[in-house]
């Protein structure tokens, strides 16, 4: 259980850094990305994330098979 909450909290270390790192130097990820779709009309806003769902989902993807090599 201990190296299952390392894993853990080095993950959410990574992803922290690059979040900071890309907000820092002006990048959009994630949310605004040119995939996403954006309706606005009067009142109602719809928010479509395709791109950013796409991007997430392959690198959720790649952590979840590095850490299934790791056979914890």
């Amino acid at each position: 259980m201990g190296r299952v909450l390392i894993f853990i909290g080095l993950l959410i270390l990574i992803i922290g850094i690059i979040w900071y790192a890309a907000e820092k130097y002006g990048l959009k990820f994630p949310g605004k990305l040119p995939g996403d779709i954006l309706i606005k009309r009067g009142n109602t806003t719809i928010y479509i994330p395709i791109l950013t769902s796409i991007i997430l989902s392959v690198v959720l993807s790649l952590i979840m098979w590095i850490a299934s090599r790791f056979k914890f």
